[in-house]
């Protein structure tokens, strides 16, 4: 067997004796009565940044979605597969979560793509990251002189705040924000200094938690 599966199942073992054994009252109540996380966080496929570690988070605190450069599409009804959407969809109108958190982080390779990949550049990846185009035309215009490093944290940033404006485009968010019961935020990891940065509505920018 490959270490790296190992690994995976050695984890898994740890994970059944220092939850499953110690607390099987709460996985009970877990099977019995089901989920009822109050969180829904959107974040990244990138293995560095699991929202569940970086939360701390027990089974069932938080419902998850992880997509390349945690976006979130705008609503609409064409199309053939809305994987994203629908799992907004079940969290918000089934879980009936009161928070939703775009987490996004430094160095992602989503937001690689987008900057540095060519125009005609077609597949998987680059069709989806065309969701955060707007981000991209804006740093390029907005720090055109500045490292790449600057610019990717900026474009990431940025992503985070169009996936925020999509999420209010579905019409069930509009009428769970109208009526004050949940709310959206978003979140910024710093991989290297291992800070979290959440935007702030008023300062309109990121702000140390």
């Amino acid at each position: 067997m490959p270490k790296d599966v190992k690994k995976l199942i050695d984890g898994f073992h740890k994970f059944r004796n220092n939850y499953f054994v110690k607390d099987t009252e709460l996985f009970e109540q877990l099977t019995s009565g089901g989920q009822a996380p109050k969180t829904l966080i959107i974040g990244c496929s990138d293995s560095r940044v699991d929202p569940a570690l970086l939360t701390q988070a027990e089974p069932g605190d938080i419902f998850v979605v992880r997509n390349v450069a945690n976006l979130v599409p705008p609503y609409e009804t064409g199309g053939k597969f809305h994987g994203v959407s629908s799992a907004i969809d079940f969290a918000v109108n089934s879980l009936k979560v009161e928070n939703i958190i775009v987490l996004g982080h430094e160095h992602c390779g989503g937001i690689y793509a987008l900057l540095k990949g060519p125009p005609e550049q077609d597949g998987f990846i680059s069709s989806w990251m065309r969701i955060a185009a707007e981000a991209k035309i804006e740093v390029l215009s907005e720090m055109p002189t500045a490292s790449y490093k600057e610019q990717m944290t900026a474009c990431a940033k940025k992503s985070i705040l169009i996936s925020m404006e999509n999420l209010m485009s579905f019409p069930f968010i509009q009428e769970r924000l109208k009526a004050r019961d949940l709310k959206i935020y978003g979140w910024f990891f710093e991989l290297e200094a291992g800070r979290l940065l959440e935007f702030n509505y008023e300062q309109k920018k990121f702000i140390q938690l």
